[in-house]
């Protein structure tokens, strides 16, 4: 592995994941870049092998990033390294083309084996995202036991939004989709969680990623 992009926003993050990745690839050339439009700005002019992306820096697209990411170069290696909870948001980001996600949780054993991971097979899944998809194989039995992880990432991402104070018209420009789009998702978004107000849906959803 010759080259590698750290996309993170805190520089002691930036700082300790560039001396882990020199320890394991002597003759890597690390960038780093403190945004997401910076980041896509490097990607374009310097090709990698390996992207480590936090996905709550700023300019963040979310899912989407993985998207805006693979337009520029098709086939880079992408290893999501965020503190956002990995059960619910983990599948999702695969699901989206990650190739990997690790947890800021997670010791540096484990980041070390999922940066090896992702650079030498192209695939790193934590033991605990591997037993929930296995669970989620077997459709007949599979009952959640927190009800975020029964929603889709577009459902995730207006839950997000909505609690983060955005109103129904500013998400529907942000996701480029209709007014009665997002308010459908609203609505599915209350009936999963069995609410009936946002500000209900803050203390559920709050709950509900303390206890995952």
């Amino acid at each position: 592995m010759k080259n590698v992009l750290i996309v993170e926003d805190y520089q002691i993050i930036r700082l300790a994941t560039k001396m882990l990745i020199q320890d394991l690839y002597k003759a890597a050339v690390v960038r780093e870049a403190a945004s997401f439009n910076v980041a896509l700005s490097e990607l374009a002019l310097h090709p990698q092998d390996l992207i480590i992306l936090d996905v709550q820096i700023p300019e963040g697209q979310g899912f989407e990033m993985i998207a805006s990411l693979r337009a520029i170069q098709k086939n880079v290696c992408i290893l999501i390294f965020s503190a956002i909870e990995e059960r619910i948001y983990g599948i999702h980001y695969l699901r989206s083309g990650a190739n990997g996600f690790v947890s800021k949780n997670s010791d540096t054993d484990k980041l070390r084996t999922a940066i090896t991971c992702v650079a030498e097979t192209g695939r790193y899944v934590s033991p605990r995202i591997k037993f929930e998809l296995l669970n989620q194989l077997d459709k007949n039995n599979y009952r959640p036991d927190n009800p975020l992880l029964d929603l889709s990432a577009r459902e995730i991402t207006i839950m997000d939004m909505l609690i983060d104070g955005f109103w129904i018209k500013e998400i529907a420009s942000k996701l480029d989709v209709t007014e009665s789009s997002v308010s459908t998702y609203k609505a599915r978004l209350f009936e999963k969680l069995q609410v009936t107000t946002l500000i209900e849906m803050f203390h559920k959803v709050t709950h509900y990623k303390d206890m995952d």
